[in-house]
């Protein structure tokens, strides 16, 4: 499905080696046009390619995690997509570092910090959402403008 379509044809590389800048948020095609991106690029096209093809917006949900990695377990910033049957019911998660898509309760090396979608915004494990987040994250802000422009939304 579209968590296998990413993974398999988008390169995972680094912002500052795709796109000269340290945390730059693609749009899908501009992910696509260069076949690579990272852990953000991956979040946001697995959520807009599922929202186009009529998954509901409150059933998906952008998550930043702690994920450990490695056999140190040492701890990185990660972004996955979480897919919501109910509201609060626990999400399945679509990531490029793992392609196979398990509960979050499976997923014990991934913390979660805050999730947000064109919505809302959330931190941790709370239900109700805390602001509006294209007025807390300027980088999401400015990819919904650029997938605007580009005839995407």
């Amino acid at each position: 499905g579209v968590n296998d379509f990413f993974n398999r044809r988008v390169r995972w590389v680094e912002d500052i080696h795709s796109w000269r800048q340290k945390d730059f948020w693609a749009t899908p095609l501009e992910m696509l046009g260069k076949g690579q991106g990272d852990c953000e690029d991956y979040s946001i096209a697995k959520y807009q390619t599922l929202r186009k093809l009529g998954i509901a917006n409150h059933q998906l949900r952008m998550i930043y995690v702690r994920a450990r990695v490695g056999r140190s377990g040492d701890s990185i910033a990660h972004m996955v997509l979480g897919h919501y049957a109910t509201p609060q019911g626990e999400p399945l998660i679509l990531d490029n570092l793992i392609s196979t898509i398990m509960p979050a309760s499976q997923r014990d090396d991934l913390t979660p910090v805050f999730a947000f979608n064109s919505n809302g915004l959330w931190a941790g494990e709370t239900s109700r959402s805390l602001a509006d987040p294209t007025q807390r994250l300027s980088r999401w802000r400015s990819v919904l403008q650029r997938m605007t422009t580009e005839g995407f939304l």
